[in-house]
């Protein structure tokens, strides 16, 4: 009789392996760390990057350009007087940011072919256009492609608060980053459902039944699937799932990021860039400000701005910024004009990103709009040019081309030119 299991293909075999731990063992987390099914070895960084982790902020709904990152005068302006610095002018919500300015550097020339949602967040995570065709990996599975694995234990990608969802695209499931929705809750359903002593039974039970079967079938596929389950009691005996938690952080610590999913969850990413996860994304949403945009910015511009300035400063305090990249980002900048209902619409032509750290100048402006934020007044950087310029930030080799199982050849950032001005 022939095995159903040996007919399966790569990502049906990691669903079945996942469903039957989480029924014999009691825990759902498993399938996110399985070196299984085609993970890339660890090969020599690339050359041109220092940063060693990198937390994506990604700002979900279009963050509009002219109340950030790149103010303006006249009948564009935003409801706030602009803040000025020593090294460069900010949107008047940005306070704090105003006060780390001479640690970043804002490109303000960015450009993107879409206005829509769905499709601008894809191409701001994969440097592709969607197609039906094939899913694009994200960075964080670019990075585990070239680099290996981060860490021993702790997954070496992570998302906070939600994801664009491509994933590891057409690299295996294994080098898909593992998702946290609420950072106070940290890495969810991470121990057995049971007690130590029947889930000790349970494992040995399992290794009693499987034994046979793996000894019969000597594939790639079966020896994965154990190593799955050795690796599985590495997690969850590692002292390393403490960096999941947030309660060992002090109350004036988390204060600092402010009380809410985003500033917590960019407090989480400090704590797991100290315990050697490599790339992480935090994602505050509530950027798609069509009404009243004031108001808009009031509420999630001020939760950005204390949480991003906190993240700059604490990382600077334990050591990591120089080796830690802040890169922020958004599908689409929205319209310099006020529509009628007190808002701004979606607007690709121009907008604006941010990186801070991992060997970036600071206080330096790339790039500009024009005098009303409607077009690309001088170095005009597209969303392939962003994605590349993070990837060469850490140290991949971006134009290394890469086959897809279906041999099709793929880069980091589709062909996109590194801004190489930024790094110091």
């Amino acid at each position: 009789m022939i095995n159903p299991f040996l007919k399966l293909d790569s990502a049906s075999r990691r669903e079945f392996v996942k469903r039957t731990a989480q029924t014999a063992l009691g825990v759902s987390v498993l399938s996110h760390f399985d070196r299984a099914f085609g993970a890339a070895a660890p090969v020599e960084r690339g050359v041109g990057g220092k940063a060693k982790a990198c937390i994506y902020l990604y700002m979900s709904g279009g963050m509009s350009h002219i109340d950030t990152w790149d103010p303006k005068t006249g009948a564009t302006k935003g409801a706030k007087d602009s803040v000025k610095s020593s090294s460069m002018e900010l949107g008047g919500y940005m306070t704090n940011m105003s006060k780390v300015s001479d640690q970043i550097s804002v490109i303000r020339s960015m450009n993107s072919k879409t206005g829509v949602h769905e499709a601008g967040n894809y191409v701001m995570h994969t440097g592709y256009d969607p197609r039906g065709t094939i899913v694009h990996p994200t960075l964080g599975s670019w990075a585990q492609h070239f680099l290996g694995r981060s860490h021993k234990t702790l997954p070496s990608s992570v998302t906070i608060n939600g994801g664009v969802g491509a994933g590891a695209g057409f690299f295996p499931p294994a080098l898909a980053p593992v998702p946290i929705t609420n950072p106070e809750s940290g890495l969810q359903n991470s121990k057995p459902e049971v007690g130590d002593t029947e889930f000790k039974k349970r494992v040995a039970l399992m290794n009693e039944f499987d034994s046979k079967f793996r000894d019969k079938y000597k594939s790639s596929d079966v020896k994965a699937y154990t190593e799955f389950y050795d690796e599985t009691m590495n997690l969850l005996t590692s002292k390393d799932l403490e960096a999941f938690s947030l309660t060992q952080e002090d109350a004036a610590t988390r204060d600092k990021y402010g009380k809410n999913s985003f500033g917590q969850g960019c407090l989480l990413a400090r704590r797991l860039v100290q315990k050697g996860v490599r790339f992480i994304e935090v994602q505050l949403g509530g950027w798609d400000m069509h009404n009243y945009i004031d108001d808009a910015m009031t509420k999630t511009g001020t939760v950005m701005d204390t949480a991003f300035a906190a993240l700059i400063s604490d990382l600077k305090s334990h050591g990591l910024l120089d080796s830690t990249l802040i890169v922020m980002g958004s599908e689409f900048g929205r319209t310099p004009t006020i529509n009628e209902n007190s808002g701004r619409d979606h607007y690709p032509k121009v907008y604006s990103t941010v990186f801070a750290g991992g060997g970036v100048k600071g206080g330096y402006v790339h790039g500009s709009s024009d005098k009303e934020g409607r077009e690309v007044a001088d170095k005009q950087v597209t969303v392939q040019d962003f994605i590349a310029t993070v990837g060469a930030a850490m140290g991949l080799p971006i134009s290394e081309v890469v086959m897809s199982p279906s041999g099709r050849p793929f880069t980091v950032g589709d062909k996109g030119k590194a801004v190489t001005d930024i790094f110091a």
